[in-house]
């Protein structure tokens, strides 16, 4: 049986990230986690893992930990970069900083992970990069200025990648979740917007699509044979309208 291939996530210590670790752990596959929060991380107790407090807008301590990782499981074979804030505001009255925080970890965050991994990968012409971006990448919503300009740039971004990889054999796939039960709404620092989004939560009915949902289809993406690219996924609860 072939040993599997490492597997590195970002953002892992919640949210999507904490389903993926989960998932691809009881798969077998060796993992790199990283995250602000490294307890969250290593409460999980996953065999054959690596846990590195990590902010992702640190490309150098971002490259050591991925260095430290390969030396033990050898190459990256599937990057998921999946670290981001999502801080809502309207652009009239948010603060400038809350705007620079987003577009440095979900736009130069997913960057330097792409950039540490990707020349390996063209050399072995193989291995798989995700990049979590959002329906928000894709259409726009009230209150979501910065967050719909960081998660558009990953959606821009994933596509320009996944041109300069294609000859390489390397897959470079973006997910774009709708509406899904996650800390992420937590970090909004405007309680009247936080108010208003669980107001449409509510009028749309039960949000019933799960964080282990996105990791069980990314994790489907991943294990197709590597000719195959699912380049672009939207995925929303049923009931998610918008």
């Amino acid at each position: 049986m072939d040993m599997k291939k490492l597997v590195v996530i970002t953002g892992a210590s919640s949210g999507f990230g904490l389903a993926l670790a989960k998932r691809f752990a009881n798969a077998g596959y060796p993992l790199l986690l990283l995250a602000r929060r490294l307890d969250k991380m290593t409460a999980l107790e996953l065999p054959n893992t690596l846990c590195r407090q990590v902010d992702v807008t640190d490309k150098p301590a971002f490259a050591t930990a991925v260095a430290e990782a390969e030396s033990v499981y050898g190459p990256t074979d599937l990057l998921i970069n999946n670290a981001g804030v999502m801080l809502l505001g309207s652009i009239e009255n948010q603060d400038p900083l809350e705007w620079q925080k987003m577009l440095d970890v979900n736009v130069m965050g997913v960057l330097n992970g792409m950039q540490i991994v990707m020349n390996s990968m063209k050399q072995r012409q193989t291995g798989t990069i995700i990049n979590v971006s959002s329906i928000a990448g894709k259409q726009p919503f009230a209150t979501h200025a910065a967050y719909c300009a960081s998660k558009y740039g990953v959606t821009g971004l994933t596509a320009v990648a996944r041109a300069e990889l294609s000859a390489s054999n390397v897959r470079v796939l973006s997910i774009c979740p709708g509406a899904v039960s996650t800390e992420l709404l937590g970090h909004t620092s405007d309680p009247a917007i936080i108010e208003g989004y669980q107001q449409w939560k509510q009028s749309v009915g039960a949000i019933h699509i799960t964080a282990d949902d996105i990791a069980q289809t990314i994790q489907f993406s991943y294990e197709l044979p590597q000719a195959v690219s699912l380049r672009e996924i939207i995925i929303t609860d049923t009931k998610q309208d918008a």
